[in-house]
Protein backbone atom coordinates (compact mmCIF):
# COMPACT_ATOMS: atom_id res chain seq x y z
CA UNK A 1 0.00 0.00 0.00
CA UNK A 2 0.81 3.76 -0.43
CA UNK A 3 3.31 4.66 2.41
CA UNK A 4 1.50 8.17 2.83
CA UNK A 5 -1.97 5.99 3.03
CA UNK A 6 -0.02 3.66 5.34
CA UNK A 7 0.83 6.52 8.40
CA UNK A 8 -1.83 6.43 11.44
CA UNK A 9 -2.41 10.65 10.66
CA UNK A 10 -3.47 9.24 7.30
CA UNK A 11 -5.82 6.84 8.34
CA UNK A 12 -9.90 8.39 8.74
CA UNK A 13 -10.16 7.15 11.76
CA UNK A 14 -6.81 6.80 13.86
CA UNK A 15 -8.11 5.32 17.33
CA UNK A 16 -11.43 4.45 19.68
CA UNK A 17 -12.39 4.86 22.81
CA UNK A 18 -14.88 4.02 25.50
CA UNK A 19 -15.59 6.57 28.10
CA UNK A 20 -16.96 4.10 30.41
CA UNK A 21 -18.36 6.89 33.11
CA UNK A 22 -20.65 7.81 29.83
CA UNK A 23 -22.35 3.77 30.27
CA UNK A 24 -25.18 3.18 32.96
CA UNK A 25 -23.82 1.03 35.50
CA UNK A 26 -26.57 -1.65 34.78
CA UNK A 27 -26.06 -1.66 31.42
CA UNK A 28 -25.08 -5.21 29.82
CA UNK A 29 -22.04 -3.58 28.04
CA UNK A 30 -20.35 -3.93 31.28
CA UNK A 31 -20.91 -7.79 31.26
CA UNK A 32 -19.29 -8.21 27.78
CA UNK A 33 -15.92 -9.68 28.53
CA UNK A 34 -13.79 -8.25 25.29
CA UNK A 35 -15.31 -5.34 26.09
CA UNK A 36 -15.51 -4.55 29.97
CA UNK A 37 -11.25 -4.42 30.00
CA UNK A 38 -11.23 -1.75 26.72
CA UNK A 39 -10.07 1.31 26.83
CA UNK A 40 -8.83 2.29 23.62
CA UNK A 41 -7.62 0.97 20.46
CA UNK A 42 -5.29 2.26 18.27
CA UNK A 43 -5.98 1.53 13.73
CA UNK A 44 -2.89 1.28 12.13
CA UNK A 45 -3.87 -0.39 9.00
CA UNK A 46 -6.43 0.35 6.41
CA UNK A 47 -8.11 -2.84 7.22
CA UNK A 48 -9.17 -4.17 10.61
CA UNK A 49 -10.88 -7.32 11.12
CA UNK A 50 -12.93 -8.00 14.28
CA UNK A 51 -13.06 -11.92 14.65
CA UNK A 52 -14.42 -13.77 17.42
CA UNK A 53 -17.62 -15.87 18.47
CA UNK A 54 -20.70 -14.40 18.63
CA UNK A 55 -21.66 -12.36 21.30
CA UNK A 56 -18.32 -11.22 22.17
CA UNK A 57 -19.18 -7.66 20.87
CA UNK A 58 -17.75 -7.19 17.50
CA UNK A 59 -20.78 -5.66 16.15
CA UNK A 60 -21.87 -3.77 19.48
CA UNK A 61 -17.79 -2.42 18.91
CA UNK A 62 -18.57 -1.65 15.33
CA UNK A 63 -21.81 -0.24 15.62
CA UNK A 64 -20.49 2.25 18.14
CA UNK A 65 -17.65 3.43 16.18
CA UNK A 66 -20.10 3.83 13.20
CA UNK A 67 -22.93 5.62 15.51
CA UNK A 68 -19.93 7.86 16.51
CA UNK A 69 -18.73 8.90 13.27
CA UNK A 70 -21.85 9.72 11.96
CA UNK A 71 -23.23 7.04 10.02
CA UNK A 72 -27.10 6.06 10.13
CA UNK A 73 -27.42 3.34 13.45
CA UNK A 74 -29.01 0.85 10.38
CA UNK A 75 -26.85 1.64 7.70
CA UNK A 76 -26.08 4.03 4.68
CA UNK A 77 -24.04 6.77 3.78
CA UNK A 78 -23.45 9.64 6.38
CA UNK A 79 -27.01 11.30 4.10
CA UNK A 80 -29.18 8.58 5.23
CA UNK A 81 -30.75 9.68 8.61
CA UNK A 82 -33.77 7.29 8.09
CA UNK A 83 -35.20 4.76 10.95
CA UNK A 84 -37.30 1.73 10.92
CA UNK A 85 -36.26 0.58 14.20
CA UNK A 86 -34.32 1.59 17.08
CA UNK A 87 -31.86 -0.70 18.10
CA UNK A 88 -28.54 1.20 19.49
CA UNK A 89 -26.77 -0.23 22.38
CA UNK A 90 -25.72 2.52 25.16
CA UNK A 91 -22.37 2.23 23.51
CA UNK A 92 -23.61 5.49 21.31
CA UNK A 93 -22.88 8.13 23.78
CA UNK A 94 -19.58 6.61 25.20
CA UNK A 95 -17.36 6.34 22.04
CA UNK A 96 -14.76 8.57 21.59
CA UNK A 97 -12.52 8.70 18.15
CA UNK A 98 -9.61 10.31 17.12
CA UNK A 99 -9.89 11.41 13.73
CA UNK A 100 -6.79 11.31 10.81
CA UNK A 101 -6.34 14.44 8.52
CA UNK A 102 -7.75 13.54 5.87
CA UNK A 103 -11.50 14.00 4.64
CA UNK A 104 -12.96 11.29 3.26
CA UNK A 105 -14.64 11.44 0.00
CA UNK A 106 -16.91 8.29 0.46
CA UNK A 107 -18.05 5.98 3.07
CA UNK A 108 -20.80 3.40 4.22
CA UNK A 109 -22.05 1.78 7.07
CA UNK A 110 -23.11 -1.84 6.26
CA UNK A 111 -25.37 -4.09 8.49
CA UNK A 112 -26.34 -7.39 6.85
CA UNK A 113 -29.58 -7.28 8.51
CA UNK A 114 -30.84 -3.61 7.65
CA UNK A 115 -29.12 -3.98 3.70
CA UNK A 116 -33.05 -4.56 2.69
CA UNK A 117 -34.55 -1.05 4.66
CA UNK A 118 -31.01 1.01 3.51
CA UNK A 119 -31.71 -0.01 -0.41
CA UNK A 120 -35.49 0.58 0.27
CA UNK A 121 -34.87 4.17 1.23
CA UNK A 122 -32.12 4.33 -1.22
CA UNK A 123 -34.71 4.21 -3.77
CA UNK A 124 -37.65 5.97 -2.15
CA UNK A 125 -35.56 8.86 -0.37
CA UNK A 126 -32.24 9.33 -1.93
CA UNK A 127 -32.94 9.09 -5.82
CA UNK A 128 -34.97 12.14 -6.93
CA UNK A 129 -33.20 12.22 -9.98
CA UNK A 130 -33.87 8.65 -10.86
CA UNK A 131 -30.11 7.61 -11.33
CA UNK A 132 -29.72 4.83 -8.67
CA UNK A 133 -29.58 1.45 -9.64
CA UNK A 134 -32.81 -0.42 -8.24
CA UNK A 135 -30.67 -2.54 -5.86
CA UNK A 136 -34.30 -4.24 -5.05
CA UNK A 137 -33.61 -5.93 -8.61
CA UNK A 138 -30.95 -7.76 -7.29
CA UNK A 139 -30.20 -10.89 -5.12
CA UNK A 140 -28.95 -9.58 -1.55
CA UNK A 141 -25.45 -9.99 -2.18
CA UNK A 142 -25.59 -9.03 -5.96
CA UNK A 143 -27.21 -5.77 -4.48
CA UNK A 144 -24.69 -4.88 -1.48
CA UNK A 145 -21.51 -5.71 -4.23
CA UNK A 146 -23.38 -3.08 -6.61
CA UNK A 147 -23.98 -0.58 -3.78
CA UNK A 148 -20.32 -1.08 -2.99
CA UNK A 149 -19.03 -0.67 -6.43
CA UNK A 150 -20.93 2.23 -7.36
CA UNK A 151 -19.27 4.10 -4.31
CA UNK A 152 -15.95 3.01 -5.14
CA UNK A 153 -14.37 5.98 -3.66
CA UNK A 154 -11.94 7.41 -0.83
CA UNK A 155 -13.34 6.86 2.32
CA UNK A 156 -14.35 5.28 5.42
CA UNK A 157 -16.20 1.09 5.35
CA UNK A 158 -17.62 -0.18 7.79
CA UNK A 159 -19.36 -3.41 7.98
CA UNK A 160 -21.09 -5.78 9.70
CA UNK A 161 -20.53 -9.42 8.56
CA UNK A 162 -20.74 -8.35 4.63
CA UNK A 163 -20.21 -12.38 3.45
CA UNK A 164 -23.85 -13.51 4.90
CA UNK A 165 -25.53 -13.09 1.64
CA UNK A 166 -22.25 -13.76 -0.52
CA UNK A 167 -21.46 -16.91 -1.75
CA UNK A 168 -17.69 -18.02 -1.58
CA UNK A 169 -17.07 -16.68 -5.17
CA UNK A 170 -18.34 -13.33 -4.37
CA UNK A 171 -16.31 -13.07 -1.16
CA UNK A 172 -13.61 -13.38 -3.41
CA UNK A 173 -14.72 -10.65 -5.53
CA UNK A 174 -15.75 -8.66 -2.53
CA UNK A 175 -12.00 -9.03 -0.86
CA UNK A 176 -10.38 -8.66 -4.13
CA UNK A 177 -12.94 -4.50 -4.22
CA UNK A 178 -11.67 -4.05 -0.89
CA UNK A 179 -8.25 -4.53 -1.55
CA UNK A 180 -8.15 -2.15 -4.66
CA UNK A 181 -9.95 0.52 -2.46
CA UNK A 182 -7.36 0.06 0.44
CA UNK A 183 -4.69 0.75 -2.02
CA UNK A 184 -6.56 3.74 -3.18
CA UNK A 185 -6.48 4.99 0.82
CA UNK A 186 -10.13 3.71 1.79
CA UNK A 187 -10.50 2.64 5.41
CA UNK A 188 -12.53 -1.05 6.86
CA UNK A 189 -13.20 -1.72 9.45
CA UNK A 190 -15.10 -5.16 9.63
CA UNK A 191 -16.84 -7.62 11.58
CA UNK A 192 -16.78 -10.93 10.17
CA UNK A 193 -16.68 -14.84 10.54
CA UNK A 194 -15.51 -15.37 6.57
CA UNK A 195 -12.40 -17.69 6.61
CA UNK A 196 -11.85 -15.75 3.24
CA UNK A 197 -12.11 -12.37 4.18
CA UNK A 198 -10.10 -13.48 6.96
CA UNK A 199 -7.27 -13.95 4.54
CA UNK A 200 -6.69 -10.43 2.89
CA UNK A 201 -3.43 -9.62 2.53
CA UNK A 202 -1.78 -6.61 5.08
CA UNK A 203 -4.83 -6.43 6.78
CA UNK A 204 -4.98 -6.09 10.67
CA UNK A 205 -7.01 -8.75 12.72
CA UNK A 206 -8.19 -8.57 16.21
CA UNK A 207 -10.02 -11.18 18.19
CA UNK A 208 -12.30 -10.68 20.63
CA UNK A 209 -12.49 -13.37 23.45
CA UNK A 210 -13.26 -13.69 26.78
CA UNK A 211 -9.38 -12.24 27.49
CA UNK A 212 -10.32 -8.78 25.78
CA UNK A 213 -9.31 -7.60 22.49
CA UNK A 214 -5.59 -8.69 21.22
CA UNK A 215 -4.31 -8.53 17.48
CA UNK A 216 -3.84 -12.30 15.82
CA UNK A 217 -2.79 -13.95 13.29
CA UNK A 218 -4.63 -15.14 10.06
CA UNK A 219 -3.88 -18.80 11.18
CA UNK A 220 -5.05 -18.53 14.40
CA UNK A 221 -8.62 -17.05 13.84
CA UNK A 222 -11.03 -19.74 15.13
CA UNK A 223 -12.87 -19.36 11.25
CA UNK A 224 -9.54 -20.53 9.91
CA UNK A 225 -9.04 -23.85 12.29
CA UNK A 226 -12.96 -24.73 12.48
CA UNK A 227 -13.10 -24.34 8.57
CA UNK A 228 -9.50 -26.54 8.14
CA UNK A 229 -10.74 -29.07 10.34
CA UNK A 230 -13.57 -29.59 8.70
CA UNK A 231 -12.73 -30.14 5.19
CA UNK A 232 -9.66 -32.28 6.06
CA UNK A 233 -11.93 -34.30 8.56
CA UNK A 234 -15.80 -33.82 7.56
CA UNK A 235 -16.94 -37.68 7.82
CA UNK A 236 -15.15 -37.83 11.28
CA UNK A 237 -16.59 -34.90 12.79
CA UNK A 238 -20.38 -35.71 10.84
CA UNK A 239 -19.97 -39.51 12.85
CA UNK A 240 -18.86 -37.29 16.20
CA UNK A 241 -21.71 -34.70 15.64
CA UNK A 242 -24.44 -36.80 14.79
CA UNK A 243 -23.88 -40.36 16.29
CA UNK A 244 -26.36 -40.11 18.82
CA UNK A 245 -29.36 -38.91 16.55
CA UNK A 246 -29.50 -41.99 14.40
CA UNK A 247 -28.34 -40.13 11.31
Amino acid sequence: MRDDVMRRGALFIREAAIDWDAVPRGSYLRDIPALKGFRRLAFDANVTFFAGENGTGKSTLLEGIAVAYGYNPEGGTKNYHFSTYRDVSELEEAIRLVRGYRQRNSGYFFRAESFFNVATAAKLEYNDDGSMPDYHAQSHGESFLSFLQDECREGVYLMDEPEAALSPQRQLTLMLHIHSMALEGSQFIIATHSPILLGLPEARILDFSEDGIHPIRYEETGSYQITKLFLKRREQILGELFKDTGE
